[in-house]
């Protein structure tokens, strides 16, 4: 029996481009010449940069890995006569690699891990790493390695070492701060850029510091929110990827403001991972592009 799949692969090109005419129609041909059947296309001309985002998703009959090489090899060719600054094409049947870092706050990691669990989630988790040891049992409960790196002002240097370690030991394509209670230092976001992603618990720009659901409570607000964004050095101020809210009242507890954010963070982080790792993000300076 041979060993070669009957199925046909799937791939994603994303590229980001200067704008100028003629693109669409050089990816398109470049697709056809290769015998792909496109699944589909999505492309945004961002006018105050002069960026032309481009997103496209297609299968082939019998595309083992040297066809994949030699369709790299082939848009490599063409990539900078069409003003393409960045592209990358991905194997779809190879999800990103995935480590994931808590604290004590459990819900995110649930919500990730029980989306993965039943298909809906197109990741592979490889590790999670905590500060504390209390979410041990659920890492293990999913077959997941689990990694306590206790932090404290003494040892945080040597434990961001530890933890970029582990990114490269389990060759981890993005780093998820599924409510990680600890500050990255500048040093380690600038070498994870783009990499590492975040859940802030407020509609940014939100109340900061200690009890932000009291506070916002006291405000009387009407719109609990929460923010996925990529982590930088500018703390919290990172390329926001994903948001989402609810409408509250006058009625809402301070408890009940809690459980209603805990579950707008698990939406918002959810959705952002999602477009990540369906390749639908692009970081265009201070912002996004999120290419549905």
């Amino acid at each position: 029996m041979s060993s070669t799949s009957t199925h046909p692969s799937r791939f994603a090109l994303t590229a980001v481009c200067r704008s100028a005419s003629g693109q669409v129609a050089a990816v398109a041909a470049f697709l056809e010449r290769h015998g792909a059947y496109v699944e589909q296309f999505s492309v945004f001309d961002d006018k105050p940069t002069s960026r032309f985002f481009l997103r496209t998703v297609f299968r082939r009959e019998g595309a083992e890995a040297a066809g994949l090489e030699r369709l790299r090899e082939g848009f490599g060719e063409i990539a900078s006569g069409i003003g393409v600054v960045g592209w990358q094409l991905h194997d779809l049947a190879r999800p990103l690699r995935v480590l994931l870092m808590v604290s004590k706050l459990d819900h995110c990691l649930h919500d990730l891990l029980d989306s993965w669990k039943h298909g809906e989630m197109p990741m592979q988790p490889v590790a999670v790493v905590s500060n504390h040891p209390d979410l041990a049992p659920l890492a293990q409960a999913h077959g997941l390695p689990f990694h306590h790196l206790p932090v404290t002002a003494a040892t945080k240097a040597a434990q961001e070492a530890e933890l970029l370690g582990l990114v490269r030991h389990y060759e981890a394509d993005l780093v998820v701060l599924a409510r990680y209670m600890q500050v990255l230092s500048d040093g380690l976001c600038e070498k994870l850029a783009g990499r590492v992603i975040n859940i802030h618990h407020s509609f940014l720009p939100g109340f900061k510091g200690a009890k932000p659901y009291h506070q916002a409570f006291e405000r009387g607000v009407k719109l609990i929110g929460a923010t996925a964004h990529f982590a930088t050095a500018d703390l919290d101020e990172g390329p926001i990827i994903e948001q989402a809210t609810e409408r509250v009242d006058h009625a809402h507890s301070p408890e009940d403001l809690l459980n209603v954010g805990r579950r707008m963070e698990c939406t918002a982080l959810s959705r952002a991972l999602r477009s990540v790792l369906e390749h639908r993000v692009f970081i265009n300076g201070q912002r996004t592009v999120v290419l549905r």
